[in-house]
Parts: structure tokens; C-alpha cells; sequence
């Protein structure tokens, strides 16, 4: 049982300090940095995206519109 519980722990300790298996990015230098100019211009323009998905980038239409209506 205490075995056990040592390769439970170990196996644990050993995944929380391996980081990603899969490596995101490139390992050649140049097309790193491309990738990461890509990640972050995505990153960038996120704002962006988020007022077009809640439609915060349209003109509001609960405020009334003033007209002046006399005479000029």
C-alpha cells in the first residue's frame, strides 16, 4: 500500500514539473518568433472581437435623438 502511494505521489509531483508534452510553439527560432507575432496580434485584437460578439461597437439605440425642430 505504501508503494502504491509513493507512485501516486511521484507520478504527481513528476507531471506538475514536466510542463506541456506537446510543445506549442516551433523549436527553430525564426518560426517561433512568427508564431508568437501571430499569437500575439490574436491576442491583440480580442477586445475587438468581444464588443463585435456584444455588439458594443453599434451605435446605441436607447437614447433618444435630438432634433432641434424651430425655427433657425
Amino acid at each position: 500500500m505504501r508503494t502504491v502511494i509513493l507512485a501516486i505521489a511521484m507520478s504527481g509531483w513528476l507531471a506538475a514539473c514536466t510542463g506541456c508534452l506537446i510543445p506549442m510553439y516551433s523549436a527553430d527560432p525564426a518560426r517561433r518568433a512568427q508564431q508568437l507575432i501571430f499569437t500575439s496580434e490574436d491576442l491583440r485584437s480580442f477586445l475587438d472581437e468581444w464588443e463585435r460578439i456584444w455588439f458594443l461597437d453599434q451605435p446605441s439605440h436607447l437614447k433618444p435623438i435630438r432634433t432641434h425642430g424651430g425655427i433657425i
